[in-house]
Order: C-alpha cells, then sequence, then structure tokens
C-alpha cells in the first residue's frame, strides 16, 4: 500500500479513459444533450432520489418512474427547487475538479505518509471480538396497517396522504412507490394504490412491543427510530453457547409471535456493517458477515458506495462524477486524492468505509441532548394559522419535556418554505425553559423575524438542558474561543454534507452553518470542550445551535457597547432625541434586537 506509484491529477481526472467526461457527468454539467437540443426524452437527465432502490424494488421500470415524477413535478415549486439544488451542487462538483486538477505531484507525495499512516492507526482500531445486530421492521407503518386490517394484504397500499408518504407496502413498491413520494405522484405510477392515514399512536404502541423482545437479547440496545434498533449480542450470544445466525433467527421469530410484524436483521462485527447486512436480505430475512478481516475485505469491495449510511445523494455525487468511485473498494484506492480535498473528518470516514471499520463499542452519548415536534401542512403564508400551529407544537412539546423533567435554554425553529427551502434559526436565553408560554414565545419571535413567508412545515426543538449547559463562561473568553476556532474562508464555501458525510442531504440556511472544524479528533467541542461522538450528527447540530446562538447574543451586546459609546462621544447626554431614545430601547434586549422585524 506505501509502495503506490503517485501521479498528479490530470484535468479530465474522474473522466473517461479516452479524455472525454462521462455520459452522467456530461449530461448533469451540461443540462443533458437532449434538453439542449430540444430532446424527446428530458426525463434522463432529471436526477431524483426515488430512482434508489429500496427492498422489494428491484425489478421496478427505472425510467417509467423517472418519466412520471419529471412529468409530475415540472413546472411545480419542488422542481424549481430541485433544479436549484442541482446547480448549486453542480457548482461545488466544478469547484472540486479545478482543485482536483491543480494537485501537484509533490502535494500528494506529502499527503500520502500521512493517508498510510492513518491506515495503520484504522486497522490498529479493528474490533473482531464484538457481534453486533441490526434490526429493522419491514415496511412498519404499511405492516401495522395490515396486521389491523387483513384485506390489505393483497393490495397495494401505501401510509400518507397526497402530499407525502410516509411508506409503502411491497405490492406498491414493485410500482416504484416508496417512501419520501409525494402521494399524487405514487397514485399516477399505481392508480389502484390505497393510502392510509397515518396513525403514530398506534405505530409507537407496535414499536413498544417489538423493543420489549430487544430487550432480552440486550437490555441497552439502541433504538435509532420506532422500526430499527441496534443490539450488541456479544454477550448473549457466549452466555448462550449459541452462533449469532441463531441469534438472529430466534428474534426474528419472537418478534412476529409478539406482534405478527416480521423484520430483517444484519449482523456483523461493527454497527456500519450490520446495517448494510439488514438490507440485504429484505424482507423478512437476515445476514451474517463474518468477523474476520478477509471476509469483511471481501464484502467492502463489492459494496456500492451508497449502501453505507451516512453517504447521501450529494456526497455521492461528488465522489463519484469528481473521482469516479463507485464502489467502497474505490475509496481505498483514491485515498491521496480524497486527502487532498477533503476534511480532516471526511477523509477518516471514507477511510473507514473502505476498510469496513465502524463502531463497534457501545456509544458515549446516551443522554437525551435535545427534544423537538414539527409538522408538515398544506403551504400557507397565513400569520394566523402559522401562529395557531407554534402555539399547538409549543403545547406538545411542553408536555413531553414536563413528563421527562427537562429544562432547555436553546430553542430552535425549523421552517420548511413552499419552495422547499430548509431553514433554521436558533436562540439561547439566559433562564432554562419548559412552559408552553415561554416556548411560544421564543418561538413565535423567530417566526415574526421572517414573515411574510409561505410555509409547509414548522418544527420547535429544545436543547441545552440542566445537566449538560456548557455556556457558564465569560463573553470574554467566549469571544477568544470563537476566534480560535476560526476556519478558512474557503472552508465556509462547503455546505454540511460535504464536511460531514455523516448527514443526510438537507438544506441548510448559510447563517446557521457550522463546519466540521468545531470538532477536534477526540470528538470534543473546540468551543467549550463537550464530547459528542460523531455517530451523533443530530446532537452535534443542536450542539452547533446553541453556540451560534449565543455567539448572536455576545455580538449584540458588544453592538450595543459600541453604540453606547458612539453616543456619548457625540453629543452630551442630556441632548438625548426621540430617536437616540428608540435606538436604546431597540438595544435594550439582545434577542428582541436581533429578531425584530425590520
Amino acid at each position: 500500500m506505501a509502495g503506490e506509484e503517485v501521479s498528479a491529477v490530470s484535468p479530465s481526472h474522474g473522466d473517461s479513459s479516452d479524455g472525454r467526461m462521462a455520459p452522467q457527468a456530461q449530461d448533469r454539467a451540461g443540462g443533458s444533450s437532449e434538453v439542449a437540443a430540444g430532446g424527446d426524452k428530458p426525463w434522463h437527465c432529471y436526477d431524483t432520489v426515488f430512482l434508489n432502490a429500496k427492498a422489494g424494488m428491484s425489478g421496478v421500470d427505472k425510467e417509467k418512474v423517472q418519466k412520471v415524477v419529471y412529468e409530475m413535478s415540472k413546472g411545480s415549486r419542488y422542481f424549481e427547487n430541485e433544479q436549484r439544488k442541482e446547480a448549486i451542487l453542480q457548482q461545488r462538483i466544478e469547484k472540486f475538479r479545478e482543485q482536483a486538477a491543480k494537485i501537484s505531484t509533490t502535494k500528494l507525495a506529502e499527503t500520502k505518509a500521512a493517508v498510510d499512516r492513518r491506515i495503520l492507526e484504522l486497522e490498529a482500531s479493528r474490533n473482531l471480538d464484538k457481534t453486533w445486530m441490526h434490526v429493522d421492521m419491514d415496511a412498519f407503518y404499511a405492516a401495522v396497517e395490515t396486521v389491523e386490517d387483513v384485506s390489505l394484504s393483497c393490495k397495494p397500499m401505501a401510509v400518507g396522504g397526497m402530499s407525502m408518504i410516509c411508506t409503502a407496502n411491497y405490492e406498491a413498491r414493485k410500482f416504484g412507490v416508496r417512501a419520501a413520494m409525494p402521494g399524487f405522484i405514487a397514485c399516477k405510477l399505481c392508480p389502484d394504490l390505497v393510502l392510509i392515514k397515518p396513525n403514530f399512536e398506534k405505530y409507537t404502541h407496535y414499536s413498544e412491543l417489538t423493543r420489549q423482545v430487544f430487550r432480552l437479547y440486550d437490555k441497552n440496545f439502541i433504538a435509532r427510530s420506532l422500526d430499527e434498533a441496534y443490539l450488541d449480542i456479544t454477550e448473549f450470544c457466549r452466555t448462550e453457547s449459541i452462533a449469532p445466525a441463531e441469534v438472529a433467527e430466534r428474534l426474528r421469530k419472537d418478534v412476529f409471535e409478539k406482534t405478527k410484524l416480521t423484520c430483517s436483521a444484519g449482523v456483523a462485527a461493527n454497527r456500519l456493517l450490520a446495517k448494510v447486512c439488514s438490507d440485504i436480505n429484505k424482507p423478512n430475512g437476515q445476514f451474517v458477515l463474518e468477523s474476520d478481516r478477509e471476509k469483511i475485505m471481501e464484502f467492502v469491495s463489492k459494496l456500492p458506495i451508497r449502501k453505507v449510511s451516512g453517504i447521501g445523494k450529494v456526497t455521492e455525487r461528488l465522489l463519484k462524477d469528481v473521482l469516479s468511485i463507485n464502489m467502497c473498494s474505490d475509496l481505498i484506492e483514491n485515498r491521496y486524492l480524497i486527502s487532498a480535498l477533503f476534511s480532516t473528518i471526511s477523509t477518516d470516514f471514507f477511510l473507514s468505509v473502505g476498510l469496513g471499520i465502524g463502531a463497534s463499542e457501545a456509544p458515549h452519548e446516551e443522554q437525551r441532548k435535545s427534544i423537538s415536534n414539527e409538522r408538515t401542512f398544506s403551504p400557507t403564508s397565513d400569520a394566523n394559522i402559522l401562529g395557531k400551529i407554534l402555539g399547538d407544537l409549543a403545547e406538545s412539546l411542553s408536555e413531553d419535556m414536563i413528563k421527562e423533567n427537562l429544562q432547555g435554554r436553546t430553542l430552535t425553529l425549523k421552517l420548511k418554505t413552499s419552495t422547499f427551502e430548509v431553514r433554521s434559526r436558533a436562540v439561547s436565553v439566559q433562564h432554562f425553559i419548559s412552559s408552553k408560554k415561554e416556548i411560544e414565545s421564543l418561538a413565535i419571535k423567530l417566526l415574526k423575524a421572517e414573515l411574510p413567508i409561505s410555509l409547509r412545515l414548522l418544527g420547535v426543538r429544545v436543547s441545552q438542558f440542566k445537566e449538560d449547559d456548557p455556556s457558564q463562561k465569560s463573553i470574554a473568553s467566549f469571544l477568544k474561543d470563537i476566534s480560535d476556532a476560526a476556519v478558512k474562508d474557503d472552508d465556509l464555501e462547503h455546505d454540511y454534507d460535504e464536511q460531514t458525510p455523516y448527514l443526510s442531504d438537507t438544506d441548510r440556511d448559510t447563517s446557521c452553518k457550522h463546519t466540521a472544524d468545531q470538532w477536534t479528533q477526540d470528538d470534543r467541542c473546540s468551543l467549550c470542550g463537550e464530547r459528542i461522538s460523531s455517530e451523533y450528527p443530530t446532537l452535534r447540530q443542536e450542539h452547533e445551535d446553541f453556540h451560534f446562538a449565543l455567539k448572536i447574543q455576545q455580538q449584540d451586546s458588544v453592538n450595543q457597547l459600541e453604540v453606547s459609546k458612539r453616543s456619548i462621544g457625540k453629543r452630551p447626554i442630556t441632548q438625548s432625541s426621540d430617536r437616540g431614545t428608540k435606538k436604546s430601547a431597540k438595544n435594550r434586549n439582545s434577542i428582541e434586537s436581533y429578531f425584530a422585524k425590520n
């Protein structure tokens, strides 16, 4: 590995061997030759997430799905938003290509030693003594509805509405219907589709039944959602003297007897591989990957990068279109270029994936870091309706916080516009909150700063609870930490997905962006020292929201001080005008001054 020959990247790196751009990259870069020429198949260049096959969709006519999605979407706000995101992504791809073309042989040679040393370190951390199982319920919401109403068993059915589908059963998936797809598109693909209104109280009940089974095998299992969980079955296999495959078989049988629902399981030496394995023999199946390095490397070499949790649509496109990386083994073959182009944290993640190395120890962060609630609705710009929704969300969130005896200092408002743009706004207060009145008041202030606006989703999250509040430091100390942790301007141009591939492809408003450089290699926040594992991107985001809100308050305090100094220097205090009085009142409260509507 250390003796491989290294050469500089040519400007056409990532293109076909004869120097021409690969067809897919050419279509994306130029908007497809057919579109430019007025061809009769413009949907061929329309890149949609709905083409990524889920379990039960292997025989779907992808071109038909692509055409229907294109025809049903074009001209809509969703379509325009997808075009906007595609244009931004293409700009990033071109920028990465330019950076790759400028990498010299000398630069790669300097990178080579550090990368090979890092691979040796990762290999030394490989743990083959653990046995992890990832359990994923099969089409969970749809399956629960079928258990309650057996007449749905042979019908194509989806849970959701005309706006969005939560999940679809395997009969519907044969037509290309899948989760996160708008219901009106799903009905076009499958005219006989039966739509069932979601009932989360019902799904939560069945989820708890499955968890009762999980606790028999690992009392400290990690629930990732209502329908999936990780179990460390190392000790169970040892004490019961049975093989992992038998444990998976027994657990699946117990879940079915308890709930009449089927599930799929994947077993491997770490959680990253276990999750991949659980998808191989879906539905109602299992796959066990032996804890042997050679077997793992062989398995990973044939694994497409998109199959790995943490590599989403954007990261996949960057790797494919810039470096021609399609399989996980390509990550190791292109390790020097990856190190030269991506951040240290991203590089470590890609190298770990290429080696089949993932987390094998129980996560350090078990403690809840935030609590949230959100709601999707028909697009509206009516301030009264939006205020009513926020009131309902605040009431529900407050009830949950009181039940769990939680109080927090940071409130984050999530907004999705009618054009599908996702924004987040955060504010931190000096006291801890949990009541509906306090939550609603802060959320309304954040919302008012955005009006007028047409929204289709609102969400409220409270974080920075009493037991994990890192904010007890002086303004001067905090501002010094901010300065010390400053990142290069070039890094700020990359979005969240590039810097941290563990996250899904989610838009974040530029005012709330953070970079992976805020986190040290030992998973500590460079601003306050709190440790949050990279396995918890959502917790990290909430922690960053807190610092962002606190930074705004400190900046406003500094601005207020500067205003006062200028006022004193320019005129006697006794001659203060009405305008000066209003200005002082406006800056009296830092939160009000920042979020007040112009």
